[in-house]
């Protein structure tokens, strides 16, 4: 079993800890958000340390504090040459973080979510992947990905993800409107959609094609969206993403 330090204990770090401590890898967190770093400590018997002491401890190092909290939260550490460290952190390109981690030189950057926790969150590497499989595959699928601008790609999509959500809403919203029954609308847009994408095989398009055929309602939504410029929207701000991402 490893011992694994978190730099940060947030919402994005709280169920990486659960699931490692779950493994029974040895974990010491950082205070930072005190109420999880407690409650962490409650129910999963980590401890909990300063940024210096979870260095000391550990072996491997998550960063997971904001991209603007960097400097403050790592002022002053002093890093050893064998951590292996994993950043969990957007805008925090590589070059800083072999800077700001010297004489460290394992790194791997990655997008974990919130439902890594459950299993079924892919995990794009760039760097270290085979840290990542040791630690979270299989339950959660490591996919290596060859540039850090192809990981900022995968940031991007991660951002769909909240524009989709809130699409669905403005549907379950209507939905609603239309029975008078907001609770049920909700929970059948959520349900249906969850159901769906769980049981989804094949291409993306492969299934929205097998929907979206000639005469059906299906085929009026998916050509409704696209004249509506949906899908264009949806491209010019992962592209603005891409290139906020690039100038960090």
């Amino acid at each position: 079993m490893a011992k694994i330090g978190f730099i940060g204990t947030g919402q994005i770090a709280a169920p990486m800890v659960r699931f490692l401590a779950a493994r029974g890898h040895q974990i010491t967190v950082t205070e930072r958000s005190r109420h999880l770093s407690s409650a962490l400590a409650a129910s999963h018997g980590v401890a909990v340390s300063d940024a210096a002491g979870v260095l000391e401890a550990s072996e491997v190092v998550v960063l997971s504090v904001r991209p603007h909290q960097v400097d403050e939260a790592m002022q002053g550490l002093q890093w050893r040459a064998d951590h292996r460290v994993i950043s969990a952190m957007a805008a925090t390109p590589r070059a800083r973080l072999e800077a700001l981690c010297a004489p460290a030189t394992s790194f791997v950057q990655t997008i974990p979510l919130a439902f890594l926790e459950q299993g079924g969150c892919p995990l794009p590497a760039y760097g270290d992947d085979a840290l990542l499989a040791e630690l979270f595959a299989p339950e959660n699928p490591v996919i290596k990905v060859a540039s850090e601008e192809a990981l900022n790609a995968h940031f991007a999509i991660c951002a769909m993800v909240p524009g989709l959500l809130d699409l669905m809403s403005t549907g379950a919203g209507w939905l609603g409107d239309q029975t008078g029954d907001a609770a049920g609308a909700e929970a059948y847009t959520s349900g249906l959609m969850a159901g769906f994408m769980g049981a989804l095989s094949g291409t993306l398009a492969e299934a929205r094609d097998a929907l979206a055929t000639e005469g059906t309602l299906s085929l009026h939504m998916t050509r409704t969206l696209h004249q509506g410029g949906a899908h264009g929207a949806l491209t010019k701000a992962m592209n603005d993403i891409g290139e906020r991402l690039r100038d960090a």
